[in-house]
């Protein structure tokens, strides 16, 4: 999940919310305004919706080898 900057300044920050023992509960954004105490912390690794858009996109197509990997490891695993 990606700082994502909108048009109007707005940040939207990943967050996962997780039970007393740890269990992931669900992911969600959070929209942080200029001006908030955290908003300078995410500046920096923002991108535009524009831009997360086209990473995912180069993750898609470009990630067949790793999968590959991945799948072949993952039944290595379960072999053993």
């Amino acid at each position: 999940m990606y700082v994502i900057r909108l048009a109007d300044g707005t940040l939207r920050v990943p967050r996962s919310l997780t039970s007393e023992d740890g269990r992931l509960i669900g992911n969600a954004y959070v929209e942080v305004q200029p001006g908030d105490p955290d908003y300078e912390q995410w500046l920096p690794e923002s991108l535009t919706e524009e831009e997360a858009q086209v990473r995912r996109q180069r993750w898609e197509e470009e990630n067949d080898e790793l999968e590959r990997e991945f799948l072949a490891y993952k039944a290595e695993q379960e072999d053993a």
